[in-house]
């Protein structure tokens, strides 16, 4: 571990709330996050990640079908699972995190969502984002995937990279090398500005590119986008072949 950096980061945020309207049909019935994918549900492979990379204690907002994700996320001996009830209204990937931040600590904390999957490069991604966290400099490091190379994502990417990581916004009409992989890192103080309410942590990212705090790192192995149902058959296949 970068002991310049010497973080373990304790805590995280799991945002399960989300409807998945692109992932209808299979939807109706099954909350996004209990989809299965090689096997396990999308929920079970990020908390498996987020307890082996040593973080205690994983906060799960739920909101659509969230009888059935609270009692298959209750099912789990580690992390210890808080969950962040957003029956009443749907706060959206900013507004979750911040109705969340009393159960986050004080210390950097990651933020996952449920349809981020990855099949593991040589060493596992989230140690890479800690090794990687240099909080002299970053208030929020993303994980980035390459946007030519990733499964289930047709887009035009998210953002540039310089060589120390300091990341910038895609441009019109341009493609960016790189594609926001649904995992970070970010520390408290990024978000001690923002008022609650329903809104995305889209706007934070703005706020830090603006004081160039926000910083990407590559992850390594093979990023899956499970957003829609064609998606959940490619990466059940990708699955397949790197157990293969």
């Amino acid at each position: 571990m970068n002991m310049s950096a010497g973080i373990q980061p304790k805590f995280a945020m799991v945002l399960a709330a989300g409807i998945g309207k692109r992932m209808r049909p299979v939807t109706a019935t099954t909350p996004k996050p209990l989809i299965e994918v090689g096997g396990q549900s999308m929920i079970d492979h990020g908390l498996d990640r987020l307890a082996a990379a040593g973080v205690e204690t994983a906060v799960v907002n739920v909101h659509y079908l969230a009888d059935l994700v609270e009692v298959h996320v209750s099912k789990r001996q580690t992390p210890n699972i808080v969950v962040s009830d957003e029956r009443d209204a749907l706060l959206e990937t900013g507004g979750g995190v911040i109705k969340a931040l009393p159960e986050l600590g004080s210390s950097p904390f990651f933020v996952i969502n449920t349809d981020s999957f990855w099949i593991e490069g040589v060493r596992p991604n989230l140690e890479m984002l800690i090794d990687a966290w240099d909080g002299d400099k970053m208030d929020m490091l993303l994980m980035l995937a390459p946007t030519v190379s990733s499964i289930g994502y047709s887009g035009a990417g998210d953002f540039s990279m310089s060589k120390e990581g300091l990341l910038s916004r895609r441009t019109e009409r341009t493609v960016s090398p790189y594609v926001y992989a649904g995992v970070y890192l970010v520390h408290p103080r990024a978000l001690e500005d923002e008022e609650p309410g329903r809104f995305s942590m889209n706007r934070v990212f703005d706020k830090l590119l603006a004081k160039d705090r926000l910083y990407g790192a590559l992850m390594d192995g093979l990023w899956l986008h499970v957003g829609t149902p064609d998606a959940i058959e490619a990466a059940n296949r990708a699955v397949l072949e790197s157990a293969a």
